[in-house]
């Protein structure tokens, strides 16, 4: 039997996480694309904030296994059941844009929560055990880059269709066309992902020994995890780091006509990327300062920004209400970007989206410093998306209400401020590694091993039968 060999380079951390990063390109890059031009492109924000709260309330539920599902049928098949539902919810839109079918809008935002909770488990495992510790702040710089410029070039359609109507106020049919192609490819890249026991470090270490883990295992896992104080300080930090997105949405959607939505959509993409290659590689993972000393400076440097970004944010908020929103789409007054009114409003989005990449790149730096075992983080990863999704679930129930802007504002606002103090206790546990403790297997040795338990068996088997030691040697 040949045993094929894969070239080093496709076996490497960084090949694996950029191949993710690509997955979510095409997938979860694409919802946020749609998302970002407001309404979901629908115009119609009630729609779209019932959707989207049924997405993250069984984005929640589904969170809490998510990660020991990942662990039991590695992270190929979980990527691709977890980008099957992006297809079908940028589908939804488009048939509801077509043909009218609320309903539909809602089955599909349904489906995508459970499917997406299981593509994050897979994508934070990979991205958070797969580099080494040096790389982990890079490893996020990286993959988010890939993952927002899927949102930056789906925005860039958007808007290089729509511009040419002006007002208009919802996404075109071609729009969605477009998005759909690339989801498409998104979904056929999940099968180029690797599991951890066949990727290689480069200073020789496996990322595991093990392809999957059991159910027994996972159960106990999942108790255990529960149970660590950690975890429990991080959960308003979890809970804060998807809360603004429904009201950033729902302002883009209200106040902004469609070729300047998409453009607010193509500046908070470029925003993210932009975000998370500065915190990654110049903060999270600087190289004169020790890595507990890192976080804290991290911290620092996201709650400045917090507080200005959105202290400034505020400043503009007073002058609008829902009310005024609500005028303004009745008089076909949204704001366009080619009026002065527009002035500083592009500039508050890319802001945002900086901060929210910088808030997230920390969020899972954290949990990345705490452990190297890929099973322990696909159960990280899928409580932070359960705990997220539950956060993002209110907060999209909250704007169906129609919640005055400012209390949404001022509440995801103040929610990041809480979540700051707890994210500090835990960042001084951080060690400066976990090599010593944790087993770490090298390839060669890994291979002496596999050698020698090889030639055992081939004795065994060579006592066990007589025939074998009375047979003459065979030609190859």
């Amino acid at each position: 039997m040949v045993n094929f060999q894969l070239p080093s380079w496709y076996t490497t951390p960084w090949c694996q996480v950029i191949l993710v990063g690509l997955t979510c390109f095409g997938t979860p890059g694409m919802f946020s694309a749609v998302s970002n031009l407001g309404a979901g492109g629908t115009q119609d924000v009630v729609l779209s904030d019932i959707g989207n709260g049924v997405l993250y309330g069984m984005f929640a539920l589904t969170g809490l296994i998510s990660g020991s599902i990942n662990n039991l049928i590695g992270p190929r098949l979980t990527l691709f059941f977890g980008t099957l539902g992006y297809a079908l919810y940028i589908g939804a839109l488009w048939c509801f844009q077509t043909q009218g079918t609320r309903w539909f809008v809602i089955f599909a935002g349904a489906i995508l929560g459970v499917t997406a909770a299981l593509l994050w488990s897979a994508q934070g495992s990979i991205m958070m055990s797969y580099p080494l510790e040096k790389d982990k702040g890079k490893s996020f710089a990286v993959f988010w880059a890939i993952f927002q410029a899927g949102v930056l070039i789906g925005s860039i359609i958007a808007l290089a269709i729509n511009i040419r109507d002006g007002q208009l106020a919802a996404v075109s049919t071609s729009t969605y066309i477009a998005f759909l192609v690339i989801v498409f490819c998104g979904i056929a890249s999940s099968f180029l992902v690797l599991p951890p026991n066949r990727v290689v470090r480069s200073d020789g270490s496996r990322v595991t020994v093990e392809a999957a883990s059991t159910p027994r295992k996972e159960l106990i896992s999942m108790w255990n995890l529960l149970k660590d104080w950690r975890m429990i300080a991080l959960l308003p930090m979890f809970f804060a780091s998807n809360y603004f997105y429904a009201y950033q949405n729902a302002v883009n959607a209200g106040l902004f006509d469609g070729p300047t939505r998409a453009l607010n959509g193509t500046l908070s993409a470029a925003g993210s990327i932009i975000g998370a290659l500065m915190i990654g590689f110049f903060v999270l993972d600087g190289k004169r300062l020790k890595r507990r000393t890192r976080g804290y400076v991290a911290l620092g440097v996201i709650t400045s920004m917090t507080i200005i970004i959105w202290g400034v944010g505020l400043s503009w908020q007073v002058t609008f209400t829902r009310e005024d929103a609500k005028q303004m789409l009745a008089n076909k007054d949204l704001i366009n970007y080619k009026e002065a009114r527009y002035r500083g409003k592009g500039a508050l989005y890319f802001w945002y989206y900086f901060s929210d990449a910088c808030y997230q790149a920390l969020a899972y730096w954290i949990m990345s410093a705490l452990t190297n075992d890929p099973f322990t983080l696909a159960r990280f990863a899928g409580l932070y998306k359960a705990v997220q999704s539950a956060g993002g679930a209110g907060s999209f129930g909250m704007d169906a209400t129609a919640t005055p802007y400012l209390n949404e504002h001022l509440a995801s606002w103040c929610m990041m401020l809480v979540s700051f103090p707890l994210a500090f206790l835990v960042i001084r546990t951080i060690k400066e590694s976990n090599y010593e403790e944790e087993h770490v297997v090298f390839v060669n040795d890994a291979k002496t091993v596999d050698t020698d338990a090889a030639s055992s068996h081939d004795e065994k088997n060579s006592i066990r039968d007589p025939s074998a030691a009375a047979a003459p040697a065979a030609t190859a």
